[in-house]
């Protein structure tokens, strides 16, 4: 059972040594933790219902209003930071929201260390964002509705990670599927982008499902749905259950972290906005299945094959991201690939069980500042090229827009893993998890996660190549030009942390430390490879990556038209044929039983009830002409009857 503790009472809590469920009452700035959620919502009310009149200054306010978001975190870090681990999980109470008899559900937002990790990032990243959007958007007539998206998604995304129970989270994960429709199809003018908002919006209702059903589950099982409350039910329950459970779980993080087998969407997202990429498919939103499968370690933990089918499925998805991003020349398309890789490096370090949760948060978290940064880079490189986003049209714009290289080259050293950047400590560490373990399992995912790193060299490689490097081939009349401050700042600051993050967390083990109260404390396990050797080993995949891409893309000349290529990368450039697959598969055999329902819904089950009524209106009409009104017409009705009796009589005589 989960207890509620005041400051007065933490004492004797503690003192009975039962603190693996205790959330304490918030005080001080944490006390306030609804501002969290209460200040971006309020961006996005003033500025979507207040029309006009929030034109020219509304998008400040949005900044303003996430930056302070920001700034509440901050100060809730500063005073976790002075507490003890045992009592730094902090309950802000809301209200009373569902009373149903038995089943009492309140509304809180629970602080602790894996939701306050979210929370720096959305709302740092985030602002830093909103910044960018003020140069992105300057001259876009709705920018103002713009504004209240990304405040309205802030708003829906830090609900999600910051819920005290399952049904709460599924009200934030809900908010964050309309935001992200409304800002993958905010200029859906073009038939092309509203298909693409339309396409997510489904993709996503799918997982959708599969965390309702998981919340029935739940509370069919537990009787509860709060995260202490399943938690703690976790060791009374079967292990079928638990499975089914953490099976429905995953289908919910499969769609909205954009993993196999529910990733197509992610790439025609691309069609909104260069901020709303960087602030969904980087930092945010993609983010959330992970989350969800962390935080629900308690579940996956009572259920080894749903663990196994996480693993499955993040190994899939890295190895799927890194062969279609190896074909793109759409250079946000080439990102979008590249999002879903890592985040299915983090699905897999997470179906790792507790040697992997805290590398899937780590890696997340520097993912969210160089993937962002690279977003914000390919938004630059956009601006300085008329909107252009072939990369087969670019090449040489190191000369002439040096920041925006340099920003840009620092996120691409942090995704190849190079040291001392990002990379280097979070997803190598991912590697060296998937090489723990016995049997044929550590040879598997481990080499699953080789091949994706040195995949990830070459195509990113051929990105900033392509780019940034050989001879220029943009037309005559194009002149590429560096961005405003407003956009290149917001770059720098996130270079920055794709340089530094790593260092920070990564050589401490600081990020171990600070999740373990949460996730639990894994215990020591070796690769099947040594870890020198096994870092040997991926630097050297790494490198040849590398170097196979500096041949291809910058030593020998890049032609402007793309060749037709072998089958495979025909393959990847049609995203191995993933929406042909869902279309023969799902789309086509759905519309043929939507028609099927249909023509047994008319000729079935309406025409059984019209036939039926059509019967007894038709015996109703004869009978009616029986009553005409004359006397002998019923006499002589009357005397056949009696005859017909009588002579019944007789025979049964």
């Amino acid at each position: 059972m989960i207890q509620l503790l005041t400051p007065a009472a933490l004492t004797a809590g503690l003192a009975s040594g039962d603190t693996d469920q205790i959330l304490h009452a918030a005080e001080g700035i944490s006390a306030y933790g609804w501002l969290l959620v209460a200040l971006p919502m309020l961006g996005a009310a003033v500025l979507l219902l207040g029309g006009r009149r929030t034109n020219s200054w509304g998008p400040l306010f949005a900044v303003a209003m996430s930056s302070g978001a920001f700034v509440v975190a901050l100060g809730i870090l500063v005073q976790m930071l002075g507490y003890d681990d045992a009592s730094r999980r902090r309950m802000v109470h809301l209200f009373s929201w569902v009373p149903a008899g038995q089943f009492q559900l309140d509304a809180g937002l629970q602080l602790d260390q894996l939701s306050l990790s979210f929370v720096l990032l959305v709302t740092f990243v985030g602002s830093l964002i909103h910044v960018y959007s003020l140069g992105y958007m300057e001259h876009d007539p709705d920018k103002r509705r713009f504004f209240g998206y990304l405040n309205l998604f802030v708003a829906a995304m830090l609900l999600l990670v910051l819920a005290d129970s399952y049904l709460l989270l599924y009200v934030g994960w809900e908010g964050v599927g309309l935001a992200s429709y409304l800002l993958i199809g905010f200029w859906n003018h073009n038939p092309a982008y509203a298909t693409a908002a339309n396409k997510a919006f489904v993709a996503n209702r799918v997982g959708d499902f599969g965390l309702g059903l998981a919340i029935m589950l739940m509370f069919a099982t537990f009787g509860r749905v709060d995260f202490a409350g399943v938690a703690g039910g976790v060791s009374g329950a079967s292990q079928g259950v638990l499975t089914a459970m953490g099976l429905f779980l995953l289908l919910g993080a499969c769609g909205k972290s954009a993993q196999f087998p529910l990733q197509s969407w992610l790439g025609d997202a691309m069609a909104g906005p260069t901020p709303v990429s960087a602030l969904i498919h980087a930092a945010t939103m993609v983010t959330a299945g992970v989350y969800l499968v962390v935080r629900s370690h308690a579940i996956f933990d009572g259920a080894p094959n749903a663990q196994l089918a996480v693993v499955i499925v993040g190994a899939i998805t890295l190895v799927y991201g890194a062969i279609v991003g190896c074909a793109k020349d759409d250079i946000k398309k080439a990102l979008a690939a590249s999002t879903m890789s890592q985040i299915g490096y983090m699905m897999l370090a997470a179906g790792l069980g507790p040697v992997g949760y805290a590398f899937a948060i780590f890696h997340l978290l520097t993912h969210g500042f160089f993937k962002a940064g690279m977003f914000l880079g390919a938004g630059s490189v956009m601006h300085g090229m008329n909107d252009k986003v072939d990369m087969r049209g670019f090449g040489n714009l190191s000369s002439v827009m040096k920041i925006t290289w340099v920003t840009f080259g620092l996120g691409w050293l942090a995704i190849l893993g190079v040291p001392p950047f990002a990379g280097f400590w979070s997803k190598d560490k991912i590697i060296e998890a998937a090489f723990v373990g016995e049997g044929w399992r550590p040879w598997v995912f481990g080499l699953a996660a080789l091949i994706g790193a040195g995949i990830t060299a070459f195509y990113m490689s051929r990105l900033f190549f392509m780019t940034f490097q050989g001879e220029k081939r943009w037309p005559k009349d194009a002149h590429p030009h560096e961005s405003p401050r407003t956009m290149t700042i917001p770059m720098m600051v996130l270079a920055v942390g794709s340089a530094s993050l790593g260092l920070i967390l990564g050589p401490t083990n600081g990020i171990l430390h600070w999740l373990e109260p949460v996730v639990g404390a894994a215990e020591e396990e070796h690769p099947v490879i040594p870890v020198p050797a096994l870092m040997a080993i991926t630097l050297l995949v790494v490198a040849a990556g590398v170097a196979l891409a500096w041949m291809r893309y910058w030593r020998d000349k890049v032609p402007t038209t793309a060749p037709v290529g072998s089958l495979l990368t025909r393959a990847a450039r049609a995203d191995l044929y993933q929406d042909q697959v869902n279309e023969g598969v799902f789309m086509r055999p759905g519309i043929h039983l939507t028609r099927a329902l249909v023509f047994l819904d008319k000729r079935g089950i309406d025409g059984a009830a019209g036939g039926f009524a059509a019967l007894i209106g038709g015996t109703s009409s004869r009978l009616r002409r029986v009553q005409n009104g004359l006397a002998r017409s019923y006499a002589l009705t009357m005397l056949i009857g009696v005859v017909v009796i009588l002579g019944a009589v007789w025979v049964v005589q």
